[in-house]
């Protein structure tokens, strides 16, 4: 079962040292995908400090929401034990970041920028239970489909996407580094019904 909780900062604004360091770990575990999008700048060297700025970047922008993803299963051991919480909290899986307004005005769906389970956690279901959660999020706050962008050169991340029921509408470079996208649409059916096949 995944537990999903929005990243708060402390007052100041930082992300505390314990979370940083999960989340820092989290990044670190996807080199494979930080290597195909160029997000920093040695994927296999990740630091505190990068993962900080680019989480400080996204959370200027009040429209978007940073979504941590956690296993509360007892037995997990889905995570890394050096970045473990000291509260006992249950391990980091995930992350989804999400943006409720695209700055196109013609756009009205929002989007989700990022989805990433932590490398150690693949394969076991968290991905497609942690978009299940952000759809459901976005469904209660009456919204009636979702976007993304998933990056050419990641197969991998279409072939999930799809599996899920997206459906490509468009391809298009990325805002941030003008990166060739492929993007990615789903209708949000209202609560107890049943999407159509």
């Amino acid at each position: 079962m995944l537990l999903l909780e929005t990243l708060r900062t402390a007052e100041d604004g930082t992300i505390p040292g314990p979370l940083l360091a999960e989340l820092t770990a989290l990044h670190a575990s996807n080199r494979a995908f930080y290597t195909l999008s160029g997000d920093f700048p040695d994927p296999d060297d990740i630091r505190p400090e990068q993962v900080d700025a680019a989480l400080a970047l996204e959370l200027a922008n009040p429209d978007v929401e940073i979504l941590l993803a956690r296993d509360a299963a007892p037995d997990s051991a889905s995570h890394h034990d050096d970045t473990r919480p000291l509260d006992g909290a249950p391990p980091l899986v995930g992350i989804a970041i999400t943006l409720a307004h695209h700055p196109d005005p013609a756009d009205p769906d929002p989007w989700i920028g990022l989805l990433l389970v932590d490398a150690a956690a693949q394969r076991r279901g968290h991905g497609r239970r942690l978009a299940a959660l952000v759809e459901t999020r976005l469904r209660q706050a009456g919204r009636t489909a979702v976007r993304l962008a998933a990056l050419d050169n990641n197969p991998g991340a279409l072939a999930f996407w799809t599996s899920l029921g997206y459906e490509i509408i468009a391809h298009r470079a990325d805002r941030q580094r003008g990166r060739p996208c492929t993007v990615l649409r789903k209708p949000l059916a209202p609560e107890g019904t049943t999407p159509p096949a």
